[in-house]
């Protein structure tokens, strides 16, 4: 659908704009096509409410550019209006005094309601409101070439061996099998879906929540290293340094079978021109499904002026609300982050994972992602990060790589 179709759904055409409410600056690192297709509903759902929008982009998928660039802001005393983050950052800023009080327009708007208690664990700071959530994306997907998987008679891998099996057969017929951008964060991505195949919900808990020691040693961990090294012999010798974006178009083309990503992966097939189950598939990494990782983009509030605070009170509230949850989730590939929007609207991929969603939240086994901030602090997610992309380019055998990341999370704590 069409930005300006979405547009006209939610009531925003250009000519019913109200006089000007005055005006948000949001920084972000929503710049592939996909995630500026989703960013564009937000910012037409604000200007028919008379407030205009002053974009501060800084690409980087991971979103760590950014937040270099906010950290400058801060420091010089000339915050955003708000700033796209994720987990274990939104919660340092709460604790660094810089956030604003959302509570008046949560309490007025019922949040407390209808959002997963695991998202706002992260969207609160000692009982305050201080960031708006945007959607869930869960980062243990598959997306895969349909033609491809057609071609080779292949269907979704179901366990780890099959997933080996059927990338081996796509390397046969001369594809890439897996396409792959050779980042920290892309690495830890993989990383999480490998930790929850490979010990389940419990043994992720312990090891990449608790930072239980002894997990992080075990054997079932030297496994999940052995697992990413098969994995990575499916990589091209190019991948060093492509954004993910480049990566799924890899699979978008035909030049590659599958692509592990979270679900902003599908805003790209989707801005293709792409239909899942006619041109794309969407899996759970084989051997996750029943569990969910997720990450939450969330737009973090910061302390403005009197004069900025309607302008800022009305961004929380146009993310908070349903229609727009809705729209601004069907293109971006995630799902709404409030247990109410109907899922009427989405895909059969978006339908699924507000299925998985919600079943993940009753059952207990929604999982931060540990790649995208949500299961541990930042400094021991970039410490581990470390020492999984060491491995993954060869530096580290497994069982070094397991001893590493004992002694890297240990220091990190």
């Amino acid at each position: 659908m069409k930005i300006r179709a979405l547009a006209l759904a939610l009531g925003v055409a250009a000519s019913g704009a109200v006089s000007a409410a005055g005006e948000v600056e949001v920084l972000h690192w929503w710049t592939s096509g996909g995630e500026a297709a989703a960013l564009n509903v937000l910012k037409d759902d604000l200007s028919s409410k008379g407030v205009s929008w002053a974009d501060m982009p800084v690409a980087g998928g991971g979103g760590e550019s950014a937040m270099t660039v906010l950290r400058a802001r801060v420091t010089s005393n000339n915050a955003p209006t708000a700033a796209q983050m994720l987990g274990y950052d939104i919660l340092d800023w709460g604790k660094q005094g810089a956030a604003a009080d959302l509570n008046a327009v949560a309490a007025k708007e019922g949040w407390d309601a209808v959002v997963p208690a695991a998202l706002q664990n992260f969207a609160k700071h000692d009982g305050k409101w201080i960031s708006a959530p945007v959607n869930v994306h869960s980062t243990n997907w598959v997306w895969a070439n349909k033609a491809i998987f057609d071609e080779l008679g292949l269907s979704a891998p179901i366990n780890f061996d099959e997933l080996v099996a059927t990338l081996e057969a796509i390397k046969k017929a001369g594809y890439t099998p897996l396409a792959h951008g050779g980042q920290a964060w892309q690495e830890a991505t993989i990383f999480d879906s490998v930790v929850l195949a490979t010990g389940g919900v419990g043994f992720y808990r312990k090891a990449l929540v608790d930072l239980d020691a002894d997990a992080l040693g075990s054997d079932t961990m030297k496994t999940v290293f052995d697992r990413m090294a098969i994995l990575r012999s499916y990589v091209d010798d190019n991948f060093s340094g492509r954004d993910w974006n480049l990566a799924s178009a890899m699979v978008i083309e035909k030049k590659a079978g599958m692509q592990i990503m979270g679900d902003w992966a599908k805003g790209e097939f989707l801005n293709a021109g792409q239909k899942p189950g006619d041109d794309f598939m969407c899996f759970r990494f084989p051997g996750t499904s029943g569990a969910v990782t997720f990450n939450s983009d969330q737009f973090m509030m910061f302390k403005v002026g009197s004069d900025r605070r309607d302008a800022q009170n009305q961004l929380a509230s146009s993310i908070m609300a349903p229609s727009f949850q809705s729209a601004f989730n069907v293109v971006k590939g995630s799902v709404p982050a409030r247990t109410d929007v109907s899922d009427a609207d989405f895909d059969a991929c978006g339908k699924k994972g507000m299925r998985d969603l919600a079943s993940a939240n009753a059952n207990n086994t929604l999982l931060g992602s540990l790649a995208h901030g949500h299961a541990a602090p930042a400094s021991v997610k970039n410490a581990m990060y470390d020492v999984i992309t060491a491995h993954f380019n060869g530096e580290y055998s497994s069982a070094d790589a397991v001893s590493e990341l004992v002694a890297a999370v240990d220091a990190a704590k």
